[in-house]
């Protein structure tokens, strides 16, 4: 066991030079790890990491260039044999999410104590994953009813509809909306206010409050994209009505 320990080869990645250091030298003082690379963004570490082929990766989950989920999705993607654990200050639901999907064997807060850290890594190279109970379990349910929503809300509304919501929750005024998507205001209005009936709500302020607090940003991104042909074909009926 202690020889296997001394031979773990450890790759770390973190965009702030302090960490780096800290973390380096935390690592370096317990003894029984080797750190091979040490990397400031997440393209340098996957780089890093198809060549050196460490044993671990201990990798920021907010990184520029590619973020610590893009690079856990490469390594699982190309079949790389690093255990990859994700050091957060800050995980959202969604990045533990595809974190535990995409085969995370561990989520680290940056806040825990050092011997905590060499306890996660000396478990994760024996072949345990270490996802705090306390955080991975309720991070999963509240990011699963949140998709729940989001299928809903996608059913529910029409594609003009999920985009004319997701304008009213960026604080446009139905005149601005109207104008970004050529037609007309009462059309707008139109739009809202079948929406307003199929939600529940009873203005634009509790449709505002419904979009943001269930929608996460990727989410909302996709109403803009999707159904795209409907969306001009509509638009061409809709143009067609205003012209008579």
């Amino acid at each position: 066991m202690s020889d296997r320990r001394r031979n773990c080869t450890v790759l770390l990645a973190d965009d702030h030079p302090i960490v780096l250091r800290g973390l380096e030298g935390l690592l370096k003082a317990a003894g029984i790890f080797d750190v091979i690379a040490v990397c400031a963004n997440g393209r340098e570490a996957l780089q890093a990491l198809r060549e050196l082929k460490p044993q671990l990766a201990l990798v920021d989950i907010r990184m520029p260039q590619l973020t610590g989920v893009e690079v856990l999705q490469s390594v699982e993607s190309e079949g790389l044999c690093t255990r990859v654990i994700l050091l957060t200050a800050s995980a959202t639901d969604e990045q533990i999410a595809q974190a535990v999907t995409h085969g995370a064997c561990g989520i680290m807060l940056k806040d825990a104590a050092a011997e905590t850290l060499v306890d996660c890594l000396e478990r994760v190279i024996a072949g345990e994953r270490w996802l705090p109970p306390e955080l991975v379990p309720p991070a999963l349910r509240r990011e699963a009813g949140r998709r729940k929503n989001v299928d809903c809300f996608e059913n529910l509304l029409t594609a003009r509809e999920r985009e004319l919501a997701l304008f009213v929750a960026q604080g446009l005024s139905n005149k601005q909306i109207a104008r970004r998507v050529n037609i007309s205001e009462g059309t707008v209005k139109l739009h809202l206010h079948k929406a307003y009936q199929k939600l529940g709500v009873a203005n634009r302020t509790s449709l505002s409050s419904v979009v943001q607090r269930h929608l996460a940003p990727e989410a909302a991104a996709r109403w803009g994209d999707d159904d795209a042909e409907s969306d001009e074909a509509s638009n061409g009926r809709e143009r067609n009505v205003i012209r008579r």
